[in-house]
């Protein structure tokens, strides 16, 4: 008889990880070994599946276009100060401190029979639109009050909180619905070039529609007040995501089976802390949490002033605007120039974007009276970042899920909800921080939001400088410290390949224990007669 193993102190005390993947007997997992590499090589969504999330996160990253102006709103649209603006944002980011957690929570433990995810983004979706597009008619109804009018602050605030709060509870499932769906690589990589080439389409709409609207009414063309563009294009995108989200919530299936009994949160925090890719990014996040650029819509400024107006900004934008979508097109080339290798595809084409943005911002600076040299320049170099915005995102995406299922192979648990509490304390923690510095670096621009957004209406070569470095520039630290742990990112190739095994190994144990939900009995049933495909 073998000796038994000894436990380390963490085994001792939390217990989960003797039913890990990593840890449980592999006699006992091999006998689900032919299956278990089936699931790894087996694409098993249909057609409906993988064009249901996009069509939401089309709508979803419309309603992020609107938000995306919502400081320029509150400021231009509703004439509130700025830092009434930046106080409440605050309030509502501390705020975040207990929403986040909490829904994190409740997600973790939820075992259904409809699956994990998908009750609450059929439910979630409505309060959570429907409150957005309130939020951004408030202008229709509250008049042409005093700035610091306590009703129109309070509205605000009241709005805002509504709609974090159910942002929160439609966002977190939400975001891991895809990993839920198959237990296939490719699959998830598929979905999440979908979701990235629809997404773009959606966000660059709002900036297509919104823009030429604003400088019509600036420069007095049409008379289609900002309130009523804002209140249409967010009413529309609401309705619009509430049902393509429902949608999603019944025709996709979650097929991958977790623990029957989720971990008590003291435990799931403690799992978070030993997954060491996941313990890097907390680090990382944690040393710009409380960077800031000074929370105004300093894109809008450049457009605006600095290109001077819709048609110069269209010609800034075009190689952008082509690009963007076409580089989905360029996953494949991506993939096999870097033999499949996420972490290293990551690297280079965010290191790409990197050295793009800092030639973009010191050229920028230097030449910023002058219109069509910037013209050029931003099309240039902004124009090549567009060129890897599909590989980038989609390789990303599938590691920060692979960082997940990393937790859920060494411990047993996967603590999808609670993954990033640590990361969101501490943005939340360093929250006032963040605020001081946008109130004084929005101060330090010297930007007069009194004046209409026309063409170099502020005066000022020194302004405009320092618009474009918050626009372009100010933000070069923080994404290149963002990059630094995936050059310690050592989950790959068969090490890879071994792990996802166990993890579907395990997964089929648990289901033939346990299972209680029809759409993994059913892929189990499928796969169990299948021959393995080529990934």
């Amino acid at each position: 008889m073998s000796e038994p193993v000894k436990k380390n102190l963490s085994e001792k005390i939390f217990g989960a990880e003797e039913n890990a993947a990593a840890h449980i007997e592999k006699t006992k997992l091999n006998r689900y070994s032919k299956i278990a590499i089936k699931m790894f090589h087996t694409r098993v969504l249909t057609s409906k599946e993988m064009a249901f999330p996009s069509v939401a996160e089309f709508a979803t990253r419309l309603l992020s276009g609107i938000t995306y102006y919502r400081t320029l709103y509150f400021v231009n649209v509703l004439k509130i100060d700025m830092v009434y603006v930046t106080a409440m944002l605050t309030l509502i980011g501390i705020y975040d401190i207990l929403n986040n957690p909490l829904m994190g929570i409740a997600y973790d433990k939820t075992r259904t029979r409809w699956g994990k995810a998908r009750p609450y983004v059929a439910f979630a979706a409505i309060p959570y639109f429907a409150s957005t597009a309130v939020l951004f008619s408030g202008a229709l109804f509250l008049g042409d009050t005093s700035g610091d009018n306590p009703k129109k602050i309070l509205f605000v605030f009241v709005m805002l909180f509504l709609q974090e709060t159910f942002s929160t509870i439609y966002a977190i499932p939400r975001n891991n619905m895809v990993t839920l769906m198959s237990p296939n690589p490719k699959d998830r990589i598929n979905v999440g070039l979908l979701n990235t080439y629809i997404g773009e389409i959606g966000a660059q709409i709002v900036y297509i529609i919104f823009l030429p609207l604003m400088e019509l009414n600036n420069k007095g063309y049409i008379n289609a007040p900002m309130s009523m563009v804002f209140a249409v294009i967010s009413c529309i995108t609401a309705s619009f995501g509430m049902f393509s989200n429902i949608a999603m919530a019944i025709g996709c299936k979650e097929r991958i089976l977790l623990q029957p009994k989720p971990a008590p949160i003291s435990k799931s925090l403690f799992y978070v802390l030993k997954n060491k890719y996941a313990r890097r990014n907390f680090v990382a996040s944690f040393a710009t949490s409380w960077w800031s650029e000074g929370g105004y819509s300093w894109d809008v400024v450049t457009q605006m002033e600095i290109f001077g107006g819709t048609l110069f900004s269209a010609c800034a934008y075009a190689p952008y605007r082509v690009l963007d979508p076409l580089s989905v097109t360029f996953i494949p080339k991506f993939q096999k120039l870097f033999k499949n290798n996420n972490k290293r595809a990551v690297i280079w084409l965010r290191t790409w974007d990197l050295i793009c943005a800092g030639l973009l911002t010191l050229s920028g600076v230097k030449f910023v009276d002058k219109r069509w040299v910037m013209i050029l320049l931003y099309a240039l170099f902004y124009g090549l970042e567009g060129a890897n915005n599909g590989p980038s995102n989609v390789f990303e995406g599938e590691l920060g899920r692979e960082i997940n299922d990393y937790t859920e192979y060494m411990t047993g648990e996967r603590p999808d909800g609670t993954f990033n509490i640590l990361t969101d304390l501490i943005k939340k923690v360093t929250s006032p921080l963040n605020a001081l510095l946008t109130i004084k670096i929005f101060k330090w621009s010297g930007y007069d939001t009194t004046l209409k957004m026309l063409y170099w209406s502020q005066g000022s070569k020194i302004i405009y400088q320092k618009v474009f470095f918050l626009f372009v520039g100010i933000n070069l630290l923080p994404r290149f410290i963002k990059v630094i742990p995936y050059f310690f990112y050592d989950l790959e190739g068969e090490k890879r390949e071994q792990m996802y095994i166990a993890l579907n190994e395990r997964r089929a144990l648990i289901a033939n224990e346990h299972s209680t939900n029809e759409n993994i009995d059913e892929m189990i049933e499928m796969l169990a007669g299948e021959q393995p495909e080529d990934n």
